[in-house]
């Protein structure tokens, strides 16, 4: 299927409703047959493949000035870490995005906010992570609450290679470029969210420790293999509004259509 892949990256018509910073990124990626992820995802979405293979996704990295965009930031509330683990999703061959499985947040609030009003899987976990020699960086995180738990992440690692944005077309930019978010309102009712931002200045990493259970905390049976390691700087971030996809079961002939 041959899907558009550069209009997401283009920035939406309208106002956005949220400004962030997402800071030392991490992206850990494993290859992983689509038939694992099926069942974990609504029938409405089509899993996203490239080159044949699904991936699951583990993302730590820092968020900084969140803030809606008619207030200032607030120290304490509009800066904390953030882990999510996600694959990767398209609607009826358009608007390739992100399905989350869980997203982890050291701080209250955000949690509350994101689980209420933008129907998020957010849980509450406590994180650290300091920059070291080397330009090395370690990342740690224990969830809290919801459950399911036992569920911790824990990486040391070190960005190399120069930093670029990712080419289109390439496992690169398939992984790291994403746009679109969909979540559920409620069982078949999906809602799309947008986001923008400059190419990520994508890197390599590599990775010298590493443990996590925030997979299997998801469902999800994680290969054997090393991930695969990329590594961005940070980038400014303009939130759009969720939109509704007016239905999940249209008449035949019919396409579902945003809202």
């Amino acid at each position: 299927m041959n899907i558009d892949r550069i209009s997401p990256t283009q920035r939406p018509k309208g106002r956005p409703v949220q400004y962030q910073k997402w800071q030392t990124l991490l992206f850990l990626h494993w290859r992983v047959p689509v038939s694992m992820l099926r069942t974990l995802i609504p029938q409405s979405l089509e899993i996203d493949t490239f080159e044949g293979s699904a991936f699951v996704g583990l993302v730590p990295f820092t968020m900084r000035g969140v803030r809606p965009v008619w207030t200032p930031s607030v120290p304490g509330i509009s800066n904390f870490h953030e882990t999510n683990v996600r694959t990767y999703v398209h609607f009826q061959g358009r608007d390739p995005g992100v399905w989350f499985f869980s997203l982890d947040a050291a701080s209250r609030l955000a949690v509350w906010l994101a689980r209420t009003f933008w129907r998020l899987p957010y849980h509450f976990s406590r994180m650290a992570l300091s920059h070291q020699k080397d330009h090395r960086v370690r990342y740690e995180m224990e969830r809290s609450y919801p459950g399911p738990i036992p569920a911790i992440a824990n990486f040391h690692y070190r960005p190399t290679g120069t930093p670029s944005a990712a080419i289109p077309g390439s496992l690169e930019h398939f992984l790291a470029e994403r746009y679109v978010l969909y979540t559920e309102s409620a069982p078949n009712e999906l809602l799309l969210g947008r986001v923008h931002h400059t190419p990520y200045p994508l890197q390599t990493a590599e990775l010298f420790e590493w443990d996590e259970t925030l997979l299997s905390a998801a469902g999800i049976e994680r290969p054997e293999q090393t991930p695969l390691a990329h590594f961005a700087s940070g980038v400014d971030v303009e939130v759009f509004p969720l939109q509704r996809l007016s239905a999940v079961s249209p008449p035949a002939g019919q396409s579902l259509h945003v809202r």
